[in-house]
C-alpha cells in the first residue's frame, strides 16, 4: 500500500468521525431543545389557566351588584329622587 492511498484511507476515516461526532451533538441538541419546549409549553398551559382563573375573578369583582354596594356605602352615593332630578332640553 502507497502513502497516498494510506492518507486518503486516514483522512477518510477521520471525516466519518468528524461526521458521527457532529450527528451525536446535533442529537443531543435537539433532545436538550425538546424537552425545553415541552417545560415552556406546560408553562404557557399553567399561564393559560391562570389568566383564566384572573378573567372569572375580574367578572366577579365588577358585578354591577357589588359595583352599586360599594358606590352607597363607600362613598355614599345613592339614586336622585324624581324632584331632584333636572332636564335639560336644547
Amino acid at each position: 500500500m502507497n502513502l497516498g492511498r494510506l492518507l486518503t484511507i486516514l483522512l477518510l476515516g477521520f471525516a466519518v468521525m468528524l461526521t458521527s461526532v457532529a450527528v451525536v451533538h446535533a442529537k443531543y441538541s435537539a433532545r436538550k431543545h425538546f424537552v425545553e419546549l415541552q417545560k415552556l409549553r406546560l408553562q404557557r398551559d399553567e399561564l393559560d389557566v391562570e389568566w383564566g382563573r384572573l378573567l372569572l375573578e375580574q367578572s366577579t369583582w365588577a358585578t354591577q351588584h357589588r359595583v352599586e354596594r360599594l358606590a352607597r356605602t363607600n362613598l355614599k352615593m345613592h339614586i336622585p329622587s324624581a324632584e331632584d332630578v333636572m332636564v335639560i332640553r336644547p
